[in-house]
């Protein structure tokens, strides 16, 4: 005879399952708000070491500003909540997940930036003019917004104008030595003597040939994107597998159907890795010719604030230069991404 054990009651023979959509609290961010707290105090209540006859400006707003951003983050560690599943969180729940990926860097910026004003605003330790606090860059921005975002827009149509005409003239001399023996013979010994050489090295006679510095330094930035576009496509091109130009063939392809159809579009992976590169070297060109002749753009504004010892205006214009060249070479690789999508995640940026 059996006798039957009594079920256990659900509650007892399972664990309790978390509830969905309950905020955790974030202790990575709860550490971001204070030390973005300590910085907003330190800057807002600590006297300045006046140096001279002036105090430094937007102190007390810089302070104010960090204890709001302190205020936002620790709100977002207490209540924020980044969903269950990536796929069914919402623009808010990803936002506050985008704040949790770049938590460690919330919590070193006011470390660096709580540093730098120790050294420069409270204790004078490092020594002005050659050094500024933080402030002094917001000073910058908004005293000398105009002449400095004119320098952008000139940086920019230099650069635009230089990049490409070094792409176009890079790109077609891949494919010409790629796809030509003949050409290849006669431009391939140029381009390897030729192309080593830093464009810098050709200002004088540039100067000289061109009938403006503006000219001048289009084609410098020309010359040092065409050299990396012109070698990695040739490589993309040669390096394309002959089964393919087989297959077309079979199927009737022409010559400018195999070029067009077939070698450039395997080749573009290498295209792209081309102008990445182009691009890095054609940046300092780029500021080396602004500052030899051109009239206007970031390196120029780095030479004009340099004669005049105004170095947190330099300062102000390297960090401007810094997030606008990352910003161009992301904006490349975005569109890099959408015509190779599937070849998306090689190289990444």
């Amino acid at each position: 005879m059996t006798t039957s054990q009594p079920a256990l009651q659900p509650s007892l023979a399972q664990p309790l399952a978390p509830a969905r959509g309950r905020a955790r609290l974030w202790k990575t961010g709860l550490l971001a708000a204070t030390t973005w707290a300590a910085f907003g105090l330190l800057t807002w209540q600590w006297p300045n070491h006046v140096v001279g006859f002036s105090d430094w400006a937007y102190t007390n707003e810089l302070g104010i500003a960090a204890l709001v951003v302190a205020a936002f983050i620790a709100l977002v560690a207490i209540l924020g909540n980044t969903g269950s599943h990536p796929a069914t969180r919402n623009a808010p729940q990803r936002a506050v997940a985008a704040l949790h990926v770049a938590g460690p860097w919330l919590v070193a910026v006011p470390v660096v930036l709580a540093a730098w004003e120790f050294l420069t605003a409270k204790t004078a330790t490092l020594p002005t003019p050659f050094f500024a606090p933080p402030q002094a860059l917001i000073e910058v921005y908004i005293d000398d917004w105009k002449r400095l975002g004119d320098s952008v827009i000139n940086t920019l149509r230099l650069l635009a104008f230089g990049v490409a005409w070094g792409g176009v003239v890079g790109f077609l001399i891949g494919v010409s030595i790629g796809w030509s023996r003949r050409i290849g013979y006669w431009v391939h010994p140029v381009l390897r003597v030729l192309g080593p050489l830093p464009s810098t090295a050709l200002l004088p006679l540039t100067f000289y040939f061109f009938p403006s510095s503006y000219s001048a330094a289009v084609f410098l930035i020309a010359l040092a994107t065409a050299f990396p576009v012109a070698v990695l496509t040739w490589s993309g091109v040669a390096s394309v597998n002959k089964s393919y130009y087989d297959v077309a063939r079979t199927l009737g392809a022409s010559g400018w159907f195999l070029v067009l159809r077939v070698a450039i579009p395997a080749a573009l992976p290498q295209v792209f890795v081309g102008l990445f590169m182009g691009l890095g070297a054609s940046f300092s060109v780029l500021v080396t010719a602004e500052m030899m002749g051109v009239k206007s753009g970031l390196g120029w504004y780095l030479t004009w604030a340099q004669g005049w010892a105004s170095y947190v205006n330099m300062y102000a214009a390297l960090i401007v230069m810094a997030l606008l060249f990352s910003g161009v070479i992301t904006l490349l690789f975005v569109v890099r991404d959408r015509a190779l999508s599937w070849q998306k995640g090689t190289v990444k940026w």
